[in-house]
């Protein structure tokens, strides 16, 4: 293929998802669209595997490499809930805000945790992975603490 037919291949595909993006948009306040009908409950192990493995990995050791991600197994500074609520809600060292207003989670592929996934995560992460710390946190006391503005 020419250089002019990778070009227009390249300009119908760009064409392509600015249309779908367009469609999308148009969309984002239906009602049907947005609506939470389907699907399940979820759980902090779900919120962990889907969210904080990527970083954190899967058995919650940590990494280094292009960055620092601190373990998560066996860690003593998961004995105080709010500090590991209040890192999930604002983020911390790189680690991106979960908890902002919906209305601020604008950018494109943000992801906002409710206070209560936030809670049951917290939970998760203070009872697995050698972490037996005692107590669960409610999505109340989530709420309670200062949130982005």
């Amino acid at each position: 293929m020419t250089a002019t037919g990778n070009r227009l291949k390249m300009l119908r595909i760009a064409a392509l998802v600015t249309a779908l993006s367009y469609a999308a948009a148009a969309r984002a306040d239906d009602p049907a669209f947005n609506a939470a009908a389907g699907i399940t409950a979820v759980t902090g192990a779900q919120v962990y595997q889907h969210i904080c493995q990527g970083c954190h990995m899967p058995d919650a050791q940590g990494a280094v490499g292009a960055g620092h991600y601190p373990k998560l197994a066996g860690d003593p500074a998961l004995v105080s809930w709010e500090y590991v609520a209040l890192t999930i809600l604002n983020g911390r060292n790189g680690m991106p805000a979960f908890g902002q207003p919906v209305s601020q989670a604008t950018e494109f592929g943000a992801v906002r945790l409710s206070d209560s996934r936030i809670a049951d995560v917290v939970n998760y992460l203070r009872n697995h992975f050698g972490n037996r710390w005692k107590g669960n946190v409610t999505a109340a006391q989530v709420a309670s603490l200062p949130h982005p503005p």
